[in-house]
């Protein structure tokens, strides 16, 4: 246990959440921006079993701010390089590769043999997909996004009858018909919210803390003001 001797120590951890967070399940939905501090933390932390979905590759222009790859790796497998990373990182763990675009004829299966799912994607379509698959099986939607110096991060589908993603963006084909945002953003934005995701995924299986339940909360980095607004 001395890898995990400094969060052993607080009170709100100890062996009891170490030992849930040795027999938990999380599924990262895209290991790019956000999902790779989320997939470096959860693993450093000791989350027993982590599956990694993304069908895209490594390029140039990712290394600013996706902090799981390498140089070398340009035009490797993100899921599968990911999984390379996090067995270097923490070889104790189980960790599974999905190099496949998550869609609404695969999420089902994926999900399955997860507890909690969060999202590290870059595209309403998914999330969409995420949050209407995670109501089918009662799975828990860790939620995140970036835009430039700004982010959010909420937890969806809590417990029963809680808030969704669908809640705070009703309108699906609405938002699937709005122009892609511009891509512009700052490496450290997705590093920061990231985190947060990896946070609420902690506190939620050890069971401490005020969870992101019914609760918006969002970052701008260039004034670093924070505030959380109720759904």
């Amino acid at each position: 246990m001395e890898r995990y001797n400094r969060q052993l120590l607080l009170p709100e951890i100890g062996e009891e959440g170490q030992a849930r967070l040795r027999a938990a399940r999380v599924l990262i939905v895209g290991v790019g921006g956000l999902g790779s501090p989320v997939a470096l933390y959860l693993a450093g932390a000791g989350i027993g079993t982590i599956g990694l979905v993304d069908d895209d590759t490594v390029s140039e222009s990712n290394l600013q701010r996706q902090v799981l790859y390498a140089e070398a790796e340009v035009g490797l497998s993100k899921a599968l390089q990911a999984k390379k990373r996090l067995e270097a990182l923490n070889s104790t763990l189980q960790i599974k590769a999905y190099p496949t675009r998550l869609t609404r004829d695969n999420a089902k299966e994926i999900f399955a043999d997860y507890d909690i799912i969060v999202d590290g994607c870059d595209n309403f379509a998914t999330r969409y997909v995420i949050d209407d698959t995670c109501a089918l099986l009662n799975k828990v939607y860790v939620y995140g996004a970036i835009r430039a110096f700004e982010g959010q991060v909420s937890v969806f589908l809590y417990n029963k009858g809680g808030k969704r993603y669908r809640d705070l963006y009703p309108d699906e084909e609405e938002m699937l018909s709005m122009p892609h945002p511009p891509k512009g953003v700052m490496g450290v934005t997705p590093g920061l919210v990231g985190c947060a995701e990896a946070n609420e995924v902690i506190k939620i299986i050890c069971g401490y803390g005020d969870i992101l339940a019914g609760k918006l909360w969002q970052i701008d980095l260039k004034t670093m003001e924070t505030y959380t607004i109720l759904l």
